[in-house]
C-alpha cells in the first residue's frame, strides 16, 4: 500500500522541521501498518490535514469547536455544581494528584483533559461569584467581557504596536479617553492599560520620581539613573495605604525608606494636618518631598481620603499627586456615589483597576494621567518595534505608554464588550447596591451584642469581631482567627482577615450585587457557629495559650 502526501511547502534539506516530519510519518505509517511512502524531490510537510488541527488557522475550525465546547460545558457544569465557595482542599492533599502528572506525556482528548482539570483545578477553584464569598477584592464577572475574552485570546492582538492591533490600539484609547472624562481630566489626558494596580502604581511613582528630577534637577533619569538627591527623595501615602508603594519605591531605588507614613482620622483616612506635618518635618529633616499619593478605596476600610484637600496640599507644595484609586474608582460609575471622588480631578495620575471596580475578568486595568506630555518620560524607542521617525499621530503606538509591557493582551475588549452592551448606569446600579448590602451589613453588625465592628466604610469593607464575653485582646484574637481558619476550611463561606493595632479583625469585602441582607446574617451565623464552639471542639479553656496552628483541621481530632 503506498500514501501519497500533497505538497504544501518545502524546505531546504537538512531541517530540524523535516525531522520532526519525518518522525510523524514513521509514526503514521506504523499505526497504518504501512510498508510504502512515496516522495518526490525534496523532503516536504506533506502530511495529512490532521497534521495542524491543534494550531488556530482556517483549517482547524472543527477543532477550536471542540475546544472551546468542551471547555464551556466545564464552566457550566462549575457554575451548576458549585454550592459553595471553597471546597476546603489543602495544598496536601493534591499534592499526590499532581505528583501523579507526567507532564512529558500528552493526554488523548479533550476529555481526558477536561477531567484532569477539573479534578485538580475547577472543583476547588474559590467561587467568587457566589454570594457567600465576601473575603477580598475579587468581583463576579459580567457575561459580556466573558464573551470578549473568546476574542482576546483567539484573535490574540499584542497592543503594544498599530502593526500588531489595528483597530485594538483606537479602542483602548478611547476606553482611556472616556475614563479621563469620568476622572474629570480635560483633552490632554492619556494612559494605558495595565496589568493591575500595583504596576499603575509604579507608572505613577515612577513618573513622580523623572518628573521632579528634570523639573526641579534637570536631571534625565532614563538616561543617567537616579541623582544623588535621591536618597533624600520622600514620598507622602496614609498608613493604611497598599503596600505596592513601599514595593515600587524599591523597585525604582529608592528604598521603602522613601514612603512616609501619614497617620489617619478615625475611619482611617489620610489626616490633612498630619499630611502637612510630616511634609515640613521631613523638609526640616533635609530631605526631597516629591509626590503625595493618596487612596480611594482602602483595601482593609474601604475608605476615601480626603482627596480635595489632599490635592490642594500638593499643589500648595508642586508636588505629583498620585490617586490609588484601584478600588474605588467604581465611585465613578454612579451618580448617587461619585461625589466621594471630589478632588480626583486634581491628580496627576490616577490608578484604576477595572477588574475590581467594573466587574471585569482579571486582568484589566490602566493608569490615567492629565498630561500625555508626561509619558514621554518613559518612551524608549527599538527600529524593529516603534522606531524614533514613526509619525505616532498617524500610527499610534501604545507601548510608548507602557512602564513595563511590550506584548501585552488586549483586554480593553472586555470593557468595551461590557460598556457598549450593559452601559455605565447599569454597572453603577450594581455598585449601588454593593454599598447599600454593605451598609445593612454594618446595621446588623453593630445591632448584635456578640459582635463589634471597628468602622463604617466608604464602600463596601468591614472590619469586625467575635466578642462573646469579656476575654482579654489576646484571646480575642486567637478566638477570631480560629474562626477565621474554620470559616475557610468547611468552604461555606469566605471571610478575609488581618490586624489593625495588633488586633485580630474578621473583614467583609463586599464585592457581589447578588449578595443579600439574608446572605449576611447567615454568613454571621456561620462565624458564631464556629465561634461558639471554640471552646467545645478543643476541650480547652481560651486562656491556656493555645496558638491557633495547634487546632486540628478538617477531618482531624484533636488530643491534648
Amino acid at each position: 500500500m503506498t500514501i501519497i502526501f500533497p505538497v504544501i511547502r518545502k524546505w531546504p534539506v537538512p531541517n530540524t522541521l523535516n525531522l520532526y516530519h519525518l518522525t510523524n510519518i514513521k509514526a503514521m505509517m506504523e499505526k497504518k501498518s504501512c510498508s510504502e511512502v512515496s516522495m518526490s524531490g525534496v523532503l516536504t510537510t506533506g502530511l495529512s490535514s490532521d497534521t495542524f488541527k491543534d494550531i488556530f488557522h482556517g483549517g482547524a475550525s472543527l477543532s477550536y469547536d471542540e475546544a472551546i465546547d468542551r471547555a464551556k460545558q466545564v464552566v457550566l457544569n462549575f457554575l451548576r455544581q458549585k454550592q459553595q465557595p471553597f471546597s476546603g482542599v489543602r495544598p496536601a492533599d493534591l499534592h499526590t494528584p499532581f505528583s501523579e502528572i507526567d507532564m512529558d506525556i500528552p493526554l488523548d482528548n479533550y476529555e481526558e483533559l477536561m477531567k484532569e482539570v477539573q479534578r485538580l483545578y475547577t472543583d476547588h477553584a474559590v467561587a467568587f461569584h457566589l454570594p457567600h464569598y465576601i473575603a477580598h477584592l475579587n468581583c463576579p464577572v459580567v457575561i459580556p467581557a466573558l464573551a470578549a475574552e473568546v476574542l482576546i485570546s483567539a484573535i490574540n492582538s499584542s497592543l503594544d504596536t498599530w502593526d500588531q492591533s489595528a483597530g485594538g490600539t483606537l479602542m483602548e484609547q478611547r476606553l482611556i479617553s472616556w475614563t479621563a472624562e469620568q476622572l474629570g481630566f480635560g483633552t490632554d489626558a492619556d494612559g494605558v492599560f495595565t496589568s493591575g494596580g500595583t504596576q499603575s502604581n509604579l507608572t505613577g511613582l515612577l513618573l513622580a520620581r523623572d518628573h521632579y528630577a528634570r523639573k526641579r534637577l534637570g536631571h534625565s533619569v532614563k538616561r543617567s539613573g537616579n541623582p544623588p538627591q535621591a536618597a533624600r527623595f520622600r514620598v507622602f501615602a496614609s498608613e493604611k495605604a497598599h503596600f505596592s508603594n513601599l514595593k515600587n519605591a524599591s523597585l525604582l531605588g529608592l528604598g521603602e525608606q522613601a514612603i512616609v507614613e501619614v497617620g489617619t482620622d478615625h475611619r482611617f483616612r489620610m489626616d490633612p494636618e498630619a499630611l502637612q506635618n510630616a511634609l515640613q518635618r521631613e523638609i526640616q529633616a533635609g530631605n526631597i518631598p516629591i509626590a503625595i499619593v493618596a487612596t480611594a478605596g482602602t483595601t482593609d476600610f474601604g475608605n476615601v481620603d480626603p482627596l480635595d484637600e489632599i490635592g490642594s496640599i500638593a499643589r500648595q507644595y508642586g508636588l505629583w499627586f498620585h490617586v490609588d484609586a484601584a478600588y474605588g474608582s467604581c465611585l465613578l460609575l454612579t451618580s448617587l456615589h461619585r461625589h466621594m471622588l471630589n478632588g480626583i480631578e486634581l491628580a496627576d495620575s490616577v490608578t484604576i483597576d477595572y477588574h475590581k471596580s467594573f466587574f471585569q475578568p482579571i486582568s484589566s486595568s490602566a493608569v490615567v494621567v492629565r498630561d500625555k506630555r508626561t509619558l514621554q518620560i518613559i518612551k524608549h524607542h527599538a527600529d524593529y518595534l516603534n522606531p524614533e521617525d514613526q509619525d505616532y499621530e498617524e500610527f499610534p503606538a501604545q507601548v510608548n505608554k507602557s512602564v513595563s509591557q511590550t506584548t501585552r493582551r488586549f483586554d480593553a475588549l472586555k470593557l468595551w464588550f461590557t460598556l457598549r452592551l450593559l452601559g455605565k448606569e447599569k454597572l453603577g446600579d450594581y455598585i449601588d447596591t454593593i454599598i447599600h448590602t454593605t451598609r445593612q451589613a454594618a446595621r446588623i453588625i453593630e445591632h448584635d451584642p456578640e459582635l463589634e465592628l471597628l468602622t463604617r466604610s466608604d464602600i463596601s469593607v468591614l472590619l469586625f469581631r467575635y466578642i462573646p464575653d469579656q476575654r482579654t485582646t489576646s484571646d480575642l484574637c486567637k478566638l477570631n482567627e480560629y474562626i477565621r481558619k474554620k470559616t475557610f476550611s468547611d468552604g461555606k463561606a469566605l471571610v478575609a482577615g488581618t490586624r489593625v493595632d495588633g488586633k485580630f479583625y474578621l473583614k467583609f469585602t463586599l464585592l457581589n450585587p447578588i449578595t443579600t441582607e439574608e446572605d449576611i446574617r447567615s454568613i454571621l451565623d456561620i462565624l458564631k457557629g464556629h465561634g461558639n464552639s471554640y471552646k467545645e471542639e478543643k476541650k480547652i479553656p481560651v486562656s491556656a495559650g493555645t496558638s491557633i496552628q495547634d487546632y486540628p483541621g478538617p477531618g482531624q481530632v484533636y488530643t491534648n
